[in-house]
């Protein structure tokens, strides 16, 4: 795996990620547009990381660091790339990125739905926490 390349993005990209997500992703997020994609760059320029072979975008994770918590979001690698470790270099890359910066535990936003990506997740490493329920308030209509 030679030819996988891990950057950050950076605003030029982001047309293309929002469009790979519609491919790649499951589920869709309130954020899944140009504006907030254009807000996560602007704010952590190195927490979108994308995984791109040959020029092609091939994978997606977000790496949030708040200072308290690192928080991963959108692993998402392309349908006809899966299970060529393109997913653990995007971790590993993320988990690396909290490391630096400080971070003590990653957690990760899953869908409980989503029984292939337990799978991954679970081959991570990452273990789902029960006792935890995630609660939300949309801030806008």
């Amino acid at each position: 795996m030679t030819d996988l390349r891990i950057r950050a993005a950076v605003p030029a990209d982001l047309d293309s990620v929002l469009a790979f997500w519609k491919t790649a992703a499951e589920g869709t997020s309130i954020s899944d547009d140009r504006a907030g994609v254009e807000r996560l760059v602007a704010r952590d320029p190195g927490a979108l990381l994308l995984a791109e072979r040959v020029g092609e975008l091939v994978g997606t994770v977000i790496a949030g660091f708040d200072g308290w918590r690192c928080h991963l979001y959108r692993l998402a690698v392309h349908p006809e790339r899966r299970r060529q470790g393109i997913a653990s270099a995007l971790l590993a890359a993320a988990e690396e990125r909290f490391v630096r910066l400080g971070g003590r535990r990653a957690d990760a936003m899953v869908l409980v739905r989503n029984e292939t990506a337990h799978h991954a997740w679970r081959a991570a490493g990452y273990g789902s926490e029960e006792h935890w329920r995630r609660w939300v308030k949309p801030l806008t209509d």
